[in-house]
């Protein structure tokens, strides 16, 4: 009996495995947007356990242990990596149909050429061989990412960071892999929550200007802009859980702004004037240092009080949002379009309704000459499963090019996440290679064997490579 994961995972028909093998497979990885530390790669950490590296962080796989009822001690808690590994190991038999079902034994297999099912019973064979690979200098962040074979990763970094870690890698010419920083100014965006004030402050230390004006916040951002654009970033993100668009004059912003650095209590339609005036001066910078804009539109964050204020952010307590979008997104791409200040841009949807809003939207703005300017970015957080990648790609190829997709990207914390290219690729080949069992596409191998090529790789270096991307560490 085959293995579970084998040559042709997810590949049903000959089509689907002719262009996995031939075309998708050995393509270079263009991880443009992930999570990982840009300090442990220049350290070349080395993980001390498989329960480390892949349970450290990780609040998809947090989620799954406490719907299966496991104790916050085995997730969060102080309880050893060996024991939290072995209630990740009971639970992994529960995740089947959930994406973590797969991707751990992706893993598992092309790391730790582990190709039984992971379970209670052979949690302790996992453990024991896994951990000796991970004891080898061939299993150090390095390593991971070269044998990954990885040609970019883009980190995401808040405008304070120092970036020195970045810096070091760019000066060490033995080491291909481009990791590059991303502008991800949320906290300054942001300005009803607790965090607004404290980061003004760190802003204004960084900068060592005073910051009690809306253009001294601007005159910061810029230079942190330009500081960040030095350091090689090409590229900004921003994490919205409504998108906003609220017009208003300079002054008016400006005295909602001071208002907040004084810490009263704003309305809902001064916050949304503050942040669609940021939003607007943002894209317009971003549009003139050729970078591209991310939106990653439509999380709900820290829905349980009682563990966020346990655990805190980021651990697996974040939901769908279901805001009206269309409008306020249509208005802003336009406020930008229309002035011929809009960058590349891509948007990502939390809420599977919004696709046919987002890929309809994507086709609105164009540039001549640049292929895809605006995308509809690859399913994300909730939707990076099978079923959330095919709708995606299917509502994009409806209702614009597929052919001009920049593909996927890990947006993970962990090293190991890298099969999630593998996993998006087997399901983009299966997709097509069904379409043509169905009649629905030609049994064109040389036609669909470029489309598949350019979306795992080529569309992504190209798009990028507009902005100088490929360039910084030459």
């Amino acid at each position: 009996m085959k293995p579970f994961i084998h040559d042709d995972f997810l590949l049903p028909n000959k089509m689907s495995q002719i262009l996995y093998h031939d075309y998708a497979k050995d393509q270079p990885i263009y991880d443009y947007h992930c999570h990982l530390d840009p300090k442990e790669i220049w350290e070349n950490k080395r993980f001390a356990s498989i329960g480390e590296i892949w349970l450290a962080g990780d609040h998809y796989k947090w989620r799954a242990m406490r719907i299966n009822g496991v104790p916050e001690r085995y997730i969060t808690g102080a309880a050893p990596d060996v024991e939290k590994f072995f209630q990740w190991a009971k639970t992994v038999p529960h995740t089947l149909g959930n994406p973590l079902y797969h991707w751990t034994h992706l893993e598992l297999a092309r790391y730790f050429d582990f190709y039984d099912l992971l379970n209670e019973g052979t949690a302790q064979t996992v453990w024991d061989n896994a951990n000796e690979k991970l004891a080898a200098d061939t299993f150090r962040t390095r390593e991971i990412i070269s044998r990954s074979n990885v040609r970019m990763i883009g980190t995401t970094d808040d405008p304070t960071d120092s970036l020195e870690y970045h810096e070091y890698l760019a000066e060490d010419k033995t080491w291909q892999p481009e990791v590059l920083p991303t502008f991800r100014p949320d906290r300054g965006i942001e300005i009803t929550k607790d965090t607004f004030l404290p980061w003004m402050e760190k802003l204004s230390r960084v900068t060592d200007k005073e910051i009690a004006r809306l253009d001294d916040l601007l005159d910061a951002l810029k230079e942190r802009m330009d500081y960040f654009h030095e350091k090689g970033a090409r590229l900004s993100d921003h994490g919205m859980g409504e998108m906003v668009f609220e017009t208003a004059t300079k002054s008016e912003v400006d005295a909602i702004f001071q208002k907040a650095l004084n810490n009263k209590r704003l309305s809902m339609d001064e916050e949304r004037k503050y942040k669609t005036f940021i939003l607007i001066f943002l894209g317009q910078a971003y549009a003139e240092k050729g970078w591209t804009m991310q939106l990653h539109i439509g999380a709900m964050r820290n829905n349980n009080k009682r563990m966020f204020e346990k655990v805190g952010a980021d651990a697996g307590f974040d939901t769908i949002e279901d805001h009206p979008v269309a409008k306020p997104l249509a208005k802003y791409l336009d406020a930008l379009d229309y002035t011929d200040q809009l960058p590349r841009t891509i948007l990502y949807n939390l809420n599977p309704k919004d696709n046919f809003i987002f890929a309809s939207l994507a086709g609105s703005y164009h540039e001549e000459g640049v292929p895809g300017k605006v995308q509809f970015g690859s399913g994300w957080w909730y939707n990076d499963q099978k079923d959330g990648m095919e709708r995606q790609m299917t509502d994009l190829a409806n209702i614009g090019l597929l052919s001009r997709f920049i593909g996927m990207l890990t947006d993970s914390r962990s090293f190991l996440s890298y099969t999630r290219h593998e996993y998006f690729r087997r399901i983009l080949c299966n997709m097509i290679g069904g379409w043509v069992e169905k009649g629905e596409a030609p049994h064109d191998e040389r036609l669909l064997g470029s489309l598949v090529k350019n979306i795992s790789f080529e569309n992504a270096m190209n798009y990028f490579e507009r902005s100088n991307i490929a360039e910084v560490k030459k």
